[in-house]
């Protein structure tokens, strides 16, 4: 039987282009090349605009924070949809309902140039990361992680195309895509969304996908391209311990050699627009554009002129629009949700701004900033030059309203066709990496008795990851995916339902009565910070949760079986799982396919007669850890001979030489080296707990030794919640109270007789969102001690409105990524209106798998349902 890699293509590993060392900042060419009538129309329409329109182009506020006349009355130029967004809140919205909420949006744009002599048209953008990903029926492709595997600039290509048209076909403009990072620690949430850890990978698919979104000169003009958008400007994959918005101290060389790579060849090809980095890159060359204020400067890539003026606008050459991320300039020193000055002067052109108030008072900031002379007037004039510049070349001058484009009329069919669909089963196989196979096990019969079993067996929500409808990708399900296929779904479309039973937990199924299992293993889905594995953390897979660890458990019991396993991984990184791989005949790495199996069966099992045989094409495109610490270890780049290891990075030597280098993988030609078993990488023996000689205090009457902050939907720059005060955002509402007469304990754990303690009245909106106790310092402390000293956390709380659902109690800041304990059922129970005690054994929360020992968080509340409260009193006592 002849086996083929997906329509003849490339052959599989097929180099791609050797990258040169670059010892400074190149002058890019771009496809898209000035053009002079553009240049002398978007002057003329400079020249008429005034003050308060031109800042209204700057502005992008959100979907549920806009409202059409709020476009008539700012001029507002664009708007975005956030994930998790939807018109109307409908999370089913058809593309009917999507093309109804951008046309009118559109129609307000069109009737506030109505009496002046020229028109601007508005624009509208959304976050594509893997197809159209926020629009019920939209095609999901596999995550980057997994594209990168396949090794194949032209397939990048083709999903590029076909993401630009399911985009238009629902009358938008512009993507915040590709993500051009270069990833080096394996504990970072965005992982999943760089192509590689090898700037090689990430510079060939940088060009490919941005061809694919825009086309050439002409082509983005017509009705079925988009703007692409290179993020995130720059070294988000460089920060020291993975951490989402945290900090990159490498030299300007790694910056410019490993870091660019994606946006060199991504502006190369044309890319319009560049979106910045929450990150913060700490280097003399970094300098503060505006010394001496109070606040000195932070370096936030968000306020650095030097890499977004200098570096980026200056000497690369790019005349495209630089926006900001997601309220990103709050983050810099200076600035403030309502003021952006300093970041408009390092070079944002658009803001991307939540909250309505938020925009609101920027675009009055800015205003009063630029008659004062603050932000000087030819900095704006400058990025509403790019603003236009990027709308012209778009050709949004000569595009009819978004109802009456080619691509959107009913009909079309578009979002979600059988072609794209098809493209994306191609995608999913074809990033497929075999790390291990017995003889003859691969490809496995069709005839076969086959038990699906492991955490990820009927899991839509594990093999498609974060950024799927919704922010997080959590919460997905069939009704979701109407089209979706899950693994277990998949195997019985190939063997049949009578010989395919889908036992995820092992809870029932005799492994004696079939000839092989099928064992899923998958990461539950996370986007952002929610994916980041803490600092102290293992990155061992059957370490980082429970659920995981019972995958560990199901796949022992099978070895004592003698069962033969295939294991199949879904995941956003590399993960330390040598154990898993020992204890299976076959282990495949999936990555986060998206919801169409069948590409994994493709490969798995044998072609039908006269059908195409599909082999492994997917090689490594990150190094797979040896040891569970193993974090941050990274091939060294061929093309710098000089290359000296960033002190964020690990070589990869010794111990920490990688199990498995980039570029591994086996095709079923190959024949499995005959090493045996792997070698394990046991975990040290904890250290005896620490003794502890009285409660831990977290809100008392003297106060609280730790930050109180809140985040969640659209609060992805954390609040702080104070004593003294209200805040207010999206998500919660917060006001000090004072605490029960009676309540309070002194810092030596004796009560107080008198009711001066302080409480907190929180207000929980129905968003996702989590007030919690953090530790000032981001420290961890041991606090195993409390656990055997039999514990509980208490607090007072009296309820005013019980929550509408689970209402979470945890140790840490990372729900749902990690577990915690239900507490609604009680606040419910609790007599309304009265202070009562809530108190919960340390060892409910040990035994739901909260880590007791690295502790920086020793209180917080969950819930995305609603419910108000008031609570005081918080601490670790034994009763």
């Amino acid at each position: 039987m002849t086996t083929v890699t997906d329509g003849g293509r490339k052959p599989p590993g097929t180099p791609l282009p050797a990258l040169r060392p670059l010892t400074e900042w190149p002058r890019l060419a771009s496809a898209i090349p000035r053009d002079a009538e553009v240049e002398r129309r978007v002057a003329e329409i400079l020249g008429q605009l005034t003050l308060e329109e031109k800042v209204g182009q700057m502005i992008q506020p959100e979907l549920a924070e806009l409202t059409c006349e709020d476009v008539r009355e700012y001029r507002i130029g664009s708007a975005l949809n956030g994930a998790g967004i939807w018109p109307g809140g409908k999370r089913h919205a058809s593309v009917a309902d999507w093309v109804d909420t951008v046309d009118r949006f559109w129609t307000a744009a069109e009737e506030t140039w109505r009496d002046r002599p020229f028109r601007i048209p508005f624009m509208w953008a959304t976050d594509a990361v893997h197809g159209h990903n926020n629009v019920h029926g939209a095609t999901i492709f596999p995550h980057n992680i997994g594209l990168g595997a396949a090794g194949d600039p032209d397939l990048v290509r083709r999903i590029g195309e076909a993401t630009a048209r399911e985009v238009a076909a629902t009358g938008m403009d512009w993507i915040f895509a590709p993500t051009v990072t270069t990833p080096r620690d394996r504990r970072w949430g965005r992982y999943y969304e760089g192509y590689s850890e090898d700037p090689v990978v990430v510079h060939a698919y940088g060009r490919a996908m941005v061809e694919g979104l825009q086309g050439d000169v002409a082509a983005l003009r017509t009705d079925g391209k988009v703007l692409a958008t290179l993020k995130h400007w720059i070294a988000d994959g460089g920060t020291e311990n993975g951490s989402d918005r945290g900090i990159a101290r490498c030299s300007e060389d790694v910056l410019r050699n490993i870091h660019a790579q994606g946006f060199l060849a991504g502006i190369e090809a044309g890319a319009q627009c560049v979106m910045g980095s929450f990150s913060s890159w700490e280097n003399p060359a970094n300098y503060d554009h505006t010394p001496g204020r109070a606040q000195p400067y932070n370096h936030k890539v968000h306020g650095s002129r030097y890499l977004i003026t200098d570096v980026l606008k200056n000497a690369l050459g790019f005349d495209g629009v630089v926006i900001s991320d997601w309220d990103a300039h709050a983050e810099v020193a200076g600035c403030s949700p309502g003021d952006a000055g300093y970041a408009i002067n390092a070079g944002l052109d658009v803001l991307m701004i939540a909250g309505r108030e938020d925009w609101q008072s920027v675009y009055r900031t800015t205003i009063r900033q630029v008659r004062d002379g603050v932000v000087p007037t030819a900095r704006v004039d400058d990025a509403v030059t790019r603003i236009l510049r990027v709308k012209m070349r778009a050709g949004l001058w000569d595009k009819p309203r978004p109802r009456d484009r080619a691509l959107t009329a009913p009909g079309t069919g578009i979002v979600g066709c059988a072609e794209h669909r098809a493209l994306a089963r191609e995608a999913a196989r074809a990033s497929l990496v075999l790390l291990k196979n017995s003889p003859g096990l691969l490809p496995l019969p069709r005839t076969a008795r086959v038990l699906v079993t492991g955490s990820a067996a009927d899991d839509l929500s594990k093999q498609c990851g974060g950024w799927t409808l919704s922010w997080q990708g959590d919460d997905v399900d069939r009704a979701d995916l109407p089209d979706g296929t899950t693994l277990a779904d998949a195997v019985r479309l190939v063997v049949g339902a009578e010989r395919c039973v889908v036992d995820p937990a092992l809870e029932h199924a005799d492994p004696a009565g079939f000839d092989v299992a099928l064992v899923a293993l998958g990461e539950d889905a996370y986007a952002e910070m929610r994916g980041t594995i803490k600092p102290w953390r293992s990155i061992g897979y059957a370490d980082l949760k429970l659920s995981y660890a019972r995958d560990l458990e199901v796949l022992r019991r099978l070895d004592a079986a003698n069962l033969p396993v295939v294991s199949v991984l879904f995941t956003g990184r590399p993960l330390y799982c040598t154990e898993e791989i020992n204890l299976s005949d076959a282990f495949v790495v999936a990555w986060l396919p998206g919801p169409y199996a069948q590409g994994l069966t493709d490969v798995l099992f044998a072609a039908e007669p006269g059908a195409p045989s599909y082999d492994f094409q997917g090689r490594l495109p990150s190094s797979w850890p040896r040891t569970r610490d193993s974090a941050a270890v990274n091939r060294i780049p061929p093309h710098l001979p000089d290359y000296r290891v960033p002190a964020e990075e690990t070589a990869p030597e010794g111990r920490c030489t990688p199990l498995f280098e980039v570029g591994y993988g086996l095709s079923l030609r190959d024949e499995a080296p005959a090493t045996g078993p792997l070698p394990l990488d046991e975990p040290p023996a904890p250290p005896p707990a620490p003794a502890v000689d009285g409660p831990l205090r977290v809100l008392d009457a003297a106060g609280t030794p730790y930050r109180l902050r809140v985040g969640g939907h659209n609060t992805w720059s954390r609040r702080d919640v104070p004593l003294t005060g209200p805040m207010r955002c999206l998500v919660l509402h917060s006001d000090p109270v004072p605490a029960p007469s009676g309540a309070g304990h002194a810092p030596d754990g004796s009560t107080r007789k008198s009711g001066d303690g302080t409480g907190l009245r929180l207000r929980f909106w129905g968003h996702p969102a989590f007030f919690y106790a953090e530790s000032p310092t981001g420290e961890p402390a041991d606090l195993r001690g409390h656990l055997e000293a039999g514990a509980h956390v208490r607090f007072l709380a009296r309820v005013i409105e019980p929550p509408s659902s689970a209402l979470y109690l945890a140790c840490h800041d990372d729900y749902p990524a990690q577990p915690g304990v239900d507490l609604a059922p009680l606040l419910r129970q609790a007599p309304p209106q009265q202070w009562t005690v809530v108190s919960v054994p340390l060892a409910e929360l040990d035994a739901a798998g909260m880590d007791l020992r690295h502790v920086d968080v020793p209180f917080m509340l969950y819930t995305e349902g609603t419910a108000l409260l008031e609570i005081a009193d918080i601490g670790w006592r034994v009763p």
